[in-house]
């Protein structure tokens, strides 16, 4: 058995490494783990040093699509398993919204546990084969375990498992195959690291691109209605209308 790495990590660095400009302060963080979250069930689980949001949409037939896997340690895995069977839940789809690593941790994991490989944009591929390289620039041990993706997802695909309804929207700039997934029908956005209450999601990452994620912001989530309430990849929950409004990037 690999002994693990262990390293400290400064709040800073983390909110760099998670992908969130350091304009966002740390006590942002939504420390309630276990919210379930108006007529849509979205359970939220805080995974990682990297205090990472993964979000686990549970339908009325109680099938569900997880977004964003990053459980790591096996504490981690194991509460994400036991909550799914004491709930008798039936996990159908795993999403990624980016290939970084934190957004990832899991996927591995769940397509051994139930053979579902996630699903991500294809330009985010050489992220998933440089996952051990995003591991130990972080001084992270034991990423050896790399599952390829099972599908690759596009602009304008269309996800239905049960009554849950989500849109494809493609978004890059953060990483070049950042996706957001949008259930108009609630009112919700799940943006990963596109989007943060008050900031937006860091450049300087490999092919990360400034003027492309704003233009993406501007013209695929400023769109949406000003209630839609945008679940991040990090951090609290923010509407459109108050990033509208009092988000200093988009302004």
């Amino acid at each position: 058995m690999k002994r693990k790495k262990i390293v400290i990590i400064t709040i800073a660095s983390l909110l760099l490494a998670a992908g969130i400009l350091i304009t966002v302060t740390g006590n942002n963080v939504n420390k309630n783990k276990n919210q379930i979250i108006h007529d849509m069930k979205v359970k939220l689980f805080v995974f990682s040093p990297f205090q990472e949001n993964t979000y686990l949409l549970i339908s009325e037939d109680n099938e569900c699509i997880l977004i964003d896997p990053g459980c790591f340690e096996q504490e981690e895995k194991e509460r994400l398993k036991a909550y799914l069977e004491e709930n008798k839940l039936v996990l159908k789809r795993v999403l990624n919204t980016h290939l970084h690593i934190d957004h990832a941790f899991g996927n591995s994991f769940l397509f051994h546990q139930y053979g579902i490989a996630a699903e991500a944009h294809q330009a985010d591929e050489f992220l998933l084969e440089r996952m051990t390289q995003q591991a130990e620039m972080f001084g992270i041990g034991g990423v050896d375990d790399v599952t390829p993706l099972g599908n690759y997802l596009n602009e304008g695909d269309k996800i239905k498992v049960g009554d849950i309804e989500l849109e494809v929207l493609h978004v890059p700039g953060h990483s070049p195959g950042s996706l957001v997934y949008y259930a108009p029908k609630n009112g919700y956005v799940f943006v990963g690291d596109v989007l943060f209450q008050g900031s937006i999601g860091r450049t300087d990452l490999p092919k990360g691109n400034y003027n492309e994620l704003i233009s993406g912001i501007r013209s695929k989530l400023l769109t949406l209605p000003d209630g839609t309430v945008v679940f991040s990849g990090h951090g609290p929950r923010t509407t459109i209308g108050e990033e509208r409004r009092y988000n200093p990037f988009l302004k």
